[in-house]
């Protein structure tokens, strides 16, 4: 597989971009890296590896630019470049770790939509009691109607289905109750439309349901996906600093620690939204990833295996095909 990466993106940029694509080549001997950006922010590069090919862009794209705007007057930034070279052909996928607004907006502009889709998603995996679950939206579309919602879960489903392995992926609609008549006229009029579907729904969650597992696919509006998002994100955190004061306090905490260190490790594991990689682009016409903003090297290897498992689980072709059925015929 032929991967663009923009070395450009993200809070740690480019020196974690770099560590996480080196890393990547040299346990994946199958793909062949593409990193972008500043010849002297990839300088000493040159002779790592023959899958690693360099390409230059002398501008970048900041976190706090305008999306469309940026998109459209640098045309030689890291991100643009990697997007034309997916456009093009030349890479099979696109990773980037830079601003959510501006590569969406530039996915947009320059790859379009699978057609049929209204408008595309941003998907991230969540860890949860049970394993993994994937929201969408979590944050392209703060405002949607039910034929949005229905897509996210049209979409959700194709991407459990190939991610997870799982037959017949549990589809829950996020809701302020469980209840079937709970919600603004959008949401029941999504739940209506989900129920008569052929997809595994199995009606409304809440926000407290979440992280037991409930559901593989939870379908939500941008506004509320990134909210659960944020939250979900911001609790573990918490909850690791809380641990880590705790097991520290004194010497019988320190010694205690100890005796626990294997199971913490495998707990924190699980919980780690780094072992999940980033979030792919469901809808637009070629594979994109979005890292986390604040991704290390590890988070970038990740997400160079999920862009990876995304091209050779051939999802965007699935999409297509669940998309082309008419009405609710979904295929299981």
């Amino acid at each position: 597989m032929k991967l663009a990466i923009d070395a450009m993106g993200g809070d740690y940029a480019p020196e974690e971009i770099i560590k996480g694509s080196l890393k990547a080549l040299d346990h994946f001997k199958d793909i062949e890296i593409f990193l972008i950006g500043k010849e002297e922010a990839l300088k000493g590069l040159e002779g790592k590896s023959e899958r690693l090919k360099l390409i230059y862009a002398s501008e970048v794209i900041e976190n706090n630019e305008a999306s469309v705007a940026a998109i459209k007057k640098k045309k030689n930034s890291s991100m643009v470049v990697g997007l034309e070279l997916l456009k093009k052909g030349e890479v099979e996928a696109f990773l980037s770790a830079g601003n959510t607004g501006a590569l969406m907006a530039g996915s947009l502009l320059i790859l379009g939509r699978i057609k049929g889709i209204k408008r595309p998603a941003l998907a991230p995996i969540l860890p949860t009691l049970n394993g993994a679950t994937v929201l969408l939206d979590a944050g392209s579309n703060t405002d949607c109607d039910e034929e949005n919602l229905f897509q996210f879960a049209v979409m959700g489903h194709v991407y459990a289905q190939k991610m997870f392995g799982i037959e017949k992926p549990r589809i829950g609609l996020f809701n302020v109750g469980t209840e079937e008549e709970k919600g603004n006229e959008v949401v029941k009029k999504a739940f209506e439309r989900l129920k008569n579907s052929r997809l595994n729904f199995i009606g409304n969650v809440e926000g407290r349901d979440i992280p037991y597992g409930v559901c593989e696919v939870v379908v939500c509006d941008g506004f509320v996906g990134n909210a659960i998002l944020k939250s979900m994100e911001g609790i573990a955190f918490v909850i690791s600093q809380l641990l880590k004061e705790e097991l520290s306090r004194n010497i019988f905490t320190k010694m205690g620690a100890l005796l626990i260190m294997g199971g913490l490790k495998r707990i924190t594991q699980k919980m780690d939204y780094t072992e999940y990689g980033g979030a792919p682009l469901l809808g637009i016409s070629k594979p994109v990833i979005k890292a986390h903003g604040n991704s290390k090297a590890k988070a970038i290897f990740n997400a160079i295996k999920q862009a990876k498992n995304l091209v050779g689980n051939d999802v965007l072709r699935h999409i297509k095909e669940e998309i082309e059925l008419t009405g609710d015929e979904i295929s299981v």
